[in-house]
Formats: structure tokens, sequence, C-alpha cells
């Protein structure tokens, strides 16, 4: 039960027995019921009277143990969560290099997050480019930094409504749809996070090598000039067959 939280084995069977008995138990009964072994049931109670996950007295000579009621223990790890998240919210680490390497990043979760994070941190300016199901969850963010200052510009595959002033609007096509979702996003010129899925799994690559930033950037602009040439061109692109073959073969 415990050690999810973090607690030991012995330290979930102990808080287990003393749970399920309705009355106090010595540490002889605790040993019988919980399986813990004699030499070591003071050590784990003790540990445990420290953490207030079970209550002790002496009655007639004899110590006995009692569970804190499930309803606090859960209250007091909850509280600990949440006080260890803004720790952790409140800890600055200063970087003084340059880190120009390469650096892999798994799971959607951990992508989408890393790239909150980095638009949080964004001083300057934010290019980035998905597909609209992905740049939706960010646009209170994306919008509040354009009202800040920041030079904001964005490439949704798909219509979204923002009240970004830069916004590039790709209309999929229905040979879009095949291809595989990716994100990019270039943070004030300096940090790159490129995203994609394979094997229906998404990951990414996020560095802040310079040259490898500027072909990002020099991406992000190659896709918002191709969705410009495409919008104005519109109906005599997708009727040529070659050049709506080779536009489809695109990022996009």
């Amino acid at each position: 039960m415990l050690q999810k939280f973090g607690y030991s084995q012995y330290e979930s069977q102990v808080y287990e027995t003393l749970l399920s008995s309705q009355e106090s138990m010595d540490a002889t009964a605790i040993v019988t019921h919980s399986q813990v072994p004699k030499a070591k049931v003071y050590e784990v109670l003790n540990r445990m009277i420290d953490k207030g996950l079970i209550m002790n007295t002496v009655s007639e000579k004899k110590k006995l143990y009692y569970a804190v009621p499930l309803e606090a223990v859960i209250k007091k790890l909850t509280y600990e969560f949440e006080q260890s998240v803004e720790s952790l919210k409140q800890k600055k680490i200063q970087r003084s290099y340059t880190d120009d390497r390469v650096w892999s990043l798994k799971a959607r979760s951990t992508i989408f997050a890393q790239i909150e994070m980095m638009l949080q941190q964004a001083h300057t300016s934010i290019l980035m480019s998905s597909w609209s199901e992905n740049l939706v969850p960010y646009l209170p963010i994306l919008e509040q930094k354009e009202r800040e200052g920041l030079e904001v510009e964005i490439l949704t595959i798909g219509n979204i409504e923002t009240s970004l002033s830069r916004v590039h609007t790709l209309v999929p096509l229905d040979e879009h749809e095949r291809l595989e979702k990716s994100h990019l996003l270039v943070i004030d010129q300096q940090d790159a996070v490129f995203a994609g899925i394979e094997h229906d799994q998404w990951k990414a690559i996020k560095t802040m090598s310079q040259p490898f930033v500027k072909f990002f950037t020099d991406f992000f602009y190659h896709d918002a000039a191709l969705t410009t040439i495409t919008e104005r061109f519109h109906d005599q692109l997708v009727h040529d067959e070659v050049t709506k073959k080779l536009l489809t073969r695109l990022r996009y």
C-alpha cells in the first residue's frame, strides 16, 4: 500500500496490519500478523512513529501501537507531495555554460511539459508550428507572451481561433492526414525542440546547439513560406498532380 509513496515493504506491512485491526496491538502480535521479522519490528515501528503513521502508548507496562486513520495519512501524503512540488518550483539552477549537445526525450507527457516550461521561460521570441489540436492547449501562454511584448509567430496545420497577430494557417488536404504529427518550437533563437511520432510513440530532440537552432528556425520559415504560397495558389497547385504530390510529401 505505502510502497508507492517511498515507504519500505516492512513499513507498508506493519501499517496495513495495524489498519486492519480494530484494537491496538503489541509488537508480538504485529510480528505474527505482519510477517515482519522480530529482529526488525521495533526499528520499523520507531521509524513509523517518527513519520507520523502510527500512534503508540503504554498500557500495563506494555507498549501498544495503533494506526493513524487512512484518511489522515492520505492528507499527510498529499500535503507532503504538494510541498515537494512547491520546493521544486522554487529551486533555481543557473547554467553558466552553453550546452551544444542534442538531447533525446520520450513520452508525450514529458515532451509537452518540457514545451510548456520553455514557453513560460521565453524572453524575446517564440516560433512554434504543429497541427492545430496540439497547438490549442498552448494558446493562452502564447497570447500572454505576445501581450508582454515578445515576438510570437506560429504555423498551424488546421484552423484555430486566436488573438495572435502572426499566424500561418495551412488547411490540410486529405493526403496530409495520413502523415504523422510533428511539433517544432524555437525559443529566443537559442533553444529548440522538435518532436514527432515514431511507431505510435512521441519522441523528441532538444538542443541549444546554434547550428541546429538555426536549421530549425530556417525550417519554420521555409514552412511558413510554403504555407503562404499554397494558400495563394491553392486551386492551381492542387489540380496539378505532380505539384500536389510534392507538397504532401513535405513535413506537413
